[in-house]
């Protein structure tokens, strides 16, 4: 059966799309195959792309029932994709729709591209079989532009999903960036100890931050989503600063030669603090570089822990480093490595990596793994030390006093 264009049957006319979606199945290669119920649920994942709705995506999981193969493999001059239901029998497998709506979806989804009609000459649905049995002239609903089609819905369905994806994890960022200024807003309030000259006061922070939350809508846009985000992240490491130049400023007054000052080492960026209050009047602003933020933990990271101090108290990482460790991008490479084989989750690294620092983050890992004999859960253990980090408790010195001393000790017994 040559596969012309074909019109349809009674006042029905040929329109534009049923035209585009007969052209597109002519002289197309052989080989094409698909699989229908993955097609389908790639068309269920793109119908507002597509214009569709799910009672005409019903319509078609019934249409497709009446094909006995799951493959869609469509040859040329064959009918084998035509499907020839009657209205009760499609009605049956549409959840009983009514015969009015079922013309309507079948329409939709002509219009679609999605089907083809192939109506016979006095509009029945019906096929014509030869002396073996075989189907040789099939009138009813053409699928082949499923098979012929599979890829772009399907690039469409990935599309689709990426996107909800990226607006959930937009969402979730912003949840727990308005529990952590909301909380760090409380602690600014109780803490001791005396702020840097020129930095904005509590009272200021916290209307900064009513602002940005009391100009959020109940339904934001994605843009407006990414927008706040951006500006809650930059209030809650100023916010941040803040409490650590109160904690240093405590520490200088009460215990200066404390080990642990030199952890909670902080260089208070005056123009970061000034743009998180000035950014009440526009709130949707970046109030800093990400490459500032991470420039200012860098240095207090490397400059405080030597990276040979690190390996000589932590030497198993270096077994897990492909080229062995010369600098720190060696160590935070392989501890990326380690965490997977340790059982630490990509979510407990990436909040660990974000409260700690890159660096910080790695020299943690190698300690856990020096101690890995004796820790029952390093992905628990990790989300401890994570959540000590941000209340200000936890340090890298003492830990690594404790695996030098611990060092030191088993040297001595050996020898």
């Amino acid at each position: 059966m040559a596969r012309r264009i074909t019109a349809p049957f009674g006042a029905r006319s040929l329109t534009a799309a049923q035209i585009a979606a007969q052209a597109e199945t002519v002289d197309r290669p052989a080989g094409i195959v698909a699989e229908k119920w993955r097609v389908l649920h790639d068309l269920t994942a793109a119908k507002a792309r597509l214009g569709l709705s799910s009672a005409t995506l019903v319509v078609l999981e019934a249409l497709l029932t009446f094909l006995p193969e799951v493959m869609l493999a469509p040859a040329k001059d064959t009918p084998d994709l035509v499907v020839f239901p009657s209205n009760r029998s499609l009605a049956g497998r549409a959840r009983g729709l009514s015969e009015a709506a079922l013309r309507r979806h079948l329409s939709a989804l002509v219009e679609a591209g999605l089907v083809i009609r192939r109506d016979s000459p006095n509009g029945k649905r019906y096929a014509r079989r030869g002396e073996g049995g075989q189907v040789t002239h099939a009138y009813g609903f053409d699928l082949t532009p499923l098979a012929h089609r599979a890829a772009e819905f399907a690039a469409l369905a990935d599309a689709v999903r990426a996107e909800a994806l990226a607006q959930s994890v937009a969402r979730e960022t912003v949840s727990l960036l308005r529990r952590d200024c909301a909380k760090l807003l409380d602690a600014l309030d109780l803490a001791d100890g005396d702020g840097d000259p020129g930095e904005p006061t509590p009272a200021e922070l916290r209307e900064c931050y009513n602002a940005l939350v009391g100009g959020y809508p109940r339904r934001p846009e994605p843009a407006e989503v990414a927008a706040l985000g951006e500006a809650l992240e930059a209030l809650a490491l100023a916010l941040s600063r803040a409490l650590i130049a109160r904690q240093e400023s405590k520490k200088t007054s009460g215990n200066a030669a404390h080990f642990e000052r030199h952890i909670q080492s902080s260089k208070p960026d005056t123009p970061v603090g000034e743009r998180a209050v000035g950014d009440r009047k526009k709130p949707a602003g970046a109030l800093e570089s990400s490459g500032e933020r991470a420039e200012t933990a860098h240095t207090a990271i490397r400059s405080t822990y030597p990276l040979h101090s690190v390996l000589e108290v932590c030497p198993q990482v270096q077994d897990y480093a492909r080229f062995g460790i010369r600098s720190w991008n060696d160590l935070m490479e392989a501890a990326d490595r380690i965490r997977p084989m340790l059982g630490i989750s990509p979510a407990a690294w990436t909040d660990a990596q974000d409260a700690m620092g890159p660096e910080a983050a790695a020299i943690t890992l190698a300690a856990i793994l020096e101690r890995s004999d004796s820790i029952k859960s390093a992905g628990g253990y990790l989300r401890t030390l994570t959540e000590r980090k941000r209340d200000g408790k936890y340090s890298l010195g003492p830990v690594l006093q404790a695996l030098r001393r611990e060092r030191l000790n088993r040297n001595v017994v050996l020898g």
